[in-house]
């Protein structure tokens, strides 16, 4: 008697899914509820929660025993520690032959049936019982030297029943190399094509397309290797050449026995597409098929598959495609470790990182790595030597190196498509990055290196599309992308003078698209793919002088967009290579330095940002004159950061001579009179003079909606300044109406995360508390603070100041201890960074004292006050011109 109806969870490593299929089908045959991943869950679905939920739900969880389901890295071990954890009722199936010592110690005691090496019927027989317990034979036992038992012919369709998989031989009729036994990941892609070539009842064709070196035939070989037991015939043709087909159906037609001598190839061909349509479990893989339109009359048809692999992303438009894309960084990094055991973590991550992830360079890097050389070694020729090491290796499992690959492909291109092979030289001079189509269509007139028909109006498409087919670059509507590793070898292979003449052209190129505004958000994705080119050949860029203002400017956007770390990185490589080639005076050299010192200040560091902004401002008095433009913007840079290390009165003074000269030299409407203003009433404000900030911070926030409008990001920055202030008069209400609606805005046009947003959401959690909605004001806390420790860091200014705000909530709440253990914290971080006498550790030690007595401890209160010094000590005054 058959065992009640079970509901059954099938838990399986990835490259056992044809032997899950199998377990599955005869179980749901058998009347049981099963859940199969592949069969049941959706694409996007959260992996996790729907593992849990489908153990959860199972009465029995049959597991497929095999290496690699226990290999550390898979997620099949949290599926079988979930299921021991939880006692629930574990199958477990070994599909292959496993050693106690191939087994976890908490799951050898299991008892285990065998279903590898049984005929499909005995393994039907072996999976129900054990999904069911023994019932003891049904019939008499077949003599143990009879031949195996054919399967059943069922009623389903050709193909569409999952055959018993086979561990141990390959299809009578196969010709697949060997497989590669160092295969790594594409899980999910495999799972995409599997899924894709069962879609159908006929012939179903899928390909794979992608870059040079991407892994594309690799796998396709995992697959025919991975699934050749639901297969009778398995046949590779290397299909580089389309004329050759009929050649590689006549080698398969002998195969098979259907060609006869005396008739042609391209009449044995046909025969053999006719007889493919009379039989199902077929599998034909084209590697290498080029051009699409070649193949139209000779893919098979029939209940079988085709799977193609191809560089030329054309397949797409004929037959359902897949674009293969670099490993991502975990794939790179169990490949490496795979390949390389003693390699650590972050070396397998930064070599990855350097190799672009390309499956085919971590194969030669690995090829070369383990036959005597160190990774960092290997790193360190790779910056210099790339095309070398790139041409050795021997990679397993592929047929060629990558600059044999890479140049194959661009031979061929320079004798097809000569302009092709000009823009595939220009491109490798730029970024590894996308570089919108967009810039080639702007600067078309300006490129010396390239041969354009001016009359040619689909240009730059027509050099772009040879440049897809080849597998040399990555194409899409809007961009195109060369691999880092392609770029490197085509640059090694350009002769002095070539090279000359393309960095030029870059440089008129990256000129030529360079956005006017830094300040404006809609142009921060242009400056976000013009840095990215910048700064990739960062040494090459900062010798040409025609890029060096739009060097400058790239800081620039880097610190408004709230990049402050990335623009302190690029100005602080720019600066001492300016210095020595350009001179310290020199006025691209105080440029970028003053956006080293602008960097510096917003990451905090506010004592070094000073010394930076000092003497980029003592340069340009003496090189410039007192009201220059370029002065009188340090002169403002000085004042500010003064005013953030709480020099309030040395901040006026300078922000007053700052605020007159530059209403004088540059208007008073000037965007950047405007930013004296606002700094000045900013000031005013922290002295204690608030109607006077009050009233200058109003003028100004008019001026700039005027000029600016009202969503510009220094319109919002005045907004801001001015609903502190209104807080500070104790006008709560207003200040809460300002300071939602100027959030709201900067939310939207600036971001969630940026520190200009953050700085809003501080003041505002501020305001919410003197109001007394204590409960609000310390959710908005901990969501800033949050936010401020992810983007700021913990030690910045802005993030101390949230968390002594958030702290005030707690304590306002009566939440004291957590208040005073937030506060200490902050207190001695405060210190650490800003000092002892700076205002906001004097507020926060205030503030700390009134917990400490709310505890009960008035005596630990007046201790820590006094050991604080007295409010309101200031550093001794520095005279400044």
């Amino acid at each position: 008697m058959p065992g009640a109806e079970e509901s059954v969870f099938v838990s399986y490593a990835g490259v056992d899914r044809a032997w899950a299929e199998w377990v599955a089908w005869q179980l749901r045959e058998a009347g049981h509820r099963v859940e199969l991943d592949v069969w049941d869950w959706r694409t996007g679905d959260n992996f996790v929660e729907r593992m849990d939920q489908a153990l959860r739900r199972a009465t029995a969880v049959v597991a497929l025993f095999s290496n690699s389901y226990f290999d550390p890295a898979r997620w099949t071990r949290e599926e079988w520690t979930s299921i021991v954890a939880g006692r629930r009722r574990l199958i477990p199936l070994t599909i292959e032959p496993l050693s106690g010592s191939d087994i976890p110690d908490i799951l050898t005691a299991a008892i285990r049936r065998d279903l590898h090496g049984l005929d499909e019927q005995a393994a039907i027989s072996a999976l129900r019982d054990a999904l069911d317990g023994p019932t003891g034979p049904l019939a008499s036992p077949p003599f143990p030297g009879a031949a195996a038992v054919a399967p059943a012919s069922g009623e389903e369709a050709p193909g569409t029943r999952p055959r018993l998989p086979s561990g141990t031989g390959v299809p009578g009729v196969w010709n697949v190399p060997a497989r590669n036994p160092h295969f790594t990941g594409r899980e999910a892609m495999m799972t995409r094509v599997r899924e894709g070539l069962l879609g159908g009842r006929q012939a179903v064709v899928q390909a794979l397309h992608g870059l040079g070196g991407i892994g594309k035939t690799q796998l396709a070989l995992e697959y025919a290797h991975r699934f050749a037991s639901q297969y009778d015939i398995v046949w590779w043709i290397d299909a580089e050449q389309a004329d050759q087909i009929p050649i590689h159906y006549t080698e398969l037609a002998t195969r098979l026995g259907i060609a006869r001598p005396e008739a042609g190839a391209d009449h044995t061909a046909r025969s053999l597409l006719e007889h493919l349509r009379t039989r199902d479990r077929w599998l034909i893989v084209l590697d290498n098929a080029d051009d699409p339109s070649a193949f139209e009359s000779v893919l098979p048809t029939g209940p079988g598959h085709v799977l193609i692999t191809s560089r030329n992303p054309g397949w797409k438009d004929m037959v359902p495609s897949h674009g293969l894309n670099v490993f991502t960084r975990s794939d790179s990094v169990a490949y490496l470790a795979t390949r390389i055991p003693a390699i650590a973590a972050q070396q397998a991550d930064v070599l990855a990182d350097d190799l672009g992830d390309l499956p085919l360079a971590l194969a030669q890097a690995a090829g070369v790595i383990t036959t005597g050389m160190t990774p960092d070694r290997y790193r360190h020729l790779l910056t210099g030597k790339t095309a070398a090491l790139m041409a050795s290796g021997g990679p397993p499992g592929y047929p060629a190196s990558l600059v044999a690959t890479v140049d194959i492909a661009t031979v061929r291109l320079v004798a097809d498509h000569p302009q092709a092979a000009e823009l595939l030289r220009l491109a490798a001079f730029l970024g590894p990055d996308p570089v919108p189509t967009a810039w080639l269509e702007t600067s078309r007139d300006r490129l010396a290196t390239l041969t354009i028909d001016p009359d040619d109006f689909m240009w730059p498409q027509t050099a772009l599309q040879p440049l897809a087919r080849s597998g040399l670059a990555g194409v899409d509507h809007e961009t195109f992308q060369i691999h880092r590793l392609t770029q490197a070898i085509v640059r090694d292979h350009t002769s002095e003078a070539d090279a000359t003449a393309a960095e030029d052209d870059v440089t008129t190129l990256l000129t030529a698209v360079t956005p006017n505004d830094t300040n404006a958000p809609a142009a921060w994705p242009t400056w976000a793919a013009l840095t990215s080119h910048l700064t990739a050949r960062l040494d090459a860029a900062a010798q040409h002088p025609p890029l060096h203002q739009t060097l400058i400017r790239a800081a620039r956007y880097l610190c408004v967009s709230g990049q402050a770390r990335a623009g302190r990185d690029l100005a602080s490589t720019l600066h001492p290579t300016w210095v020595t080639t350009l001179g310290e005076d020199h006025p691209d050299t105080l440029g970028i330095a003053q956006y080293l010192g602008h960097a510096t200040a917003d990451l905090g560091e506010y004592a070094e940002a000073c010394r930076i902004i000092e003497d980029t401002l003592e340069r340009r008095r003496r090189v410039l004159g007192e009201n220059h433009a370029d002065t009188l913007q340090s002169a403002s840079d000085l004042a500010a950061t003064l005013g953030r290390l709480g020099e309030y009165a040395e901040a006026r003074r300078m922000g007053e001579d700052t605020l007159e000269r530059r209403r004088r030299v540059l208007g008073e409407n000037h965007a950047d009179t405007l930013q004296s203003a606002t700094n000045l009433a900013t000031t005013l404000g922290h002295l204690g003079e608030e109607e006077e900030a009050r009233r200058m911070g109003e003028d100004t926030l008019e001026r700039r909606c005027r000029v600016l409008g009202e969503n510009h990001p220094e319109t919002l920055q005045s907004a801001s300044n001015l609903s502190a202030t209104l807080d500070r008069l104790g006008e709560y209400a207003e200040a809460r109406r300002m300071g939602e609606g100027t959030l709201e805005r900067r939310r939207r046009v600036l971001g969630e995360n940026h520190p200009n947003t953050l700085q809003t959401a501080i003041s505002l959690s501020a305001t919410l508390g003197h109001l007394g909605e204590y409960a609000e004001a310390r959710r908005m806390g901990e969501d800033t603070l949050e936010r401020c420790r992810r983007v700021l860091g913990e030690n910045h200014p802005d993030t101390l100041q949230s968390a002594n705000n958030l702290a005030t909530a707690l304590a306002n709440l009566r939440q004291l201890a957590a208040a005073e253990r937030l506060l200490k914290d902050v207190r001695t971080r405060s210190r650490r960074a800003l000092g002892e006498n700076h205002p906001a550790t004097q507020n926060c030690t205030e503030n700390l004292a009134w917990v400490l007595t709310a505890l009960g401890r008035p005596f630990e209160a007046q201790k820590m006050r006094a050991s604080g010094g007295k409010a309101g000590q200031r550093r001794a005054r520095r005279k400044r011109r």
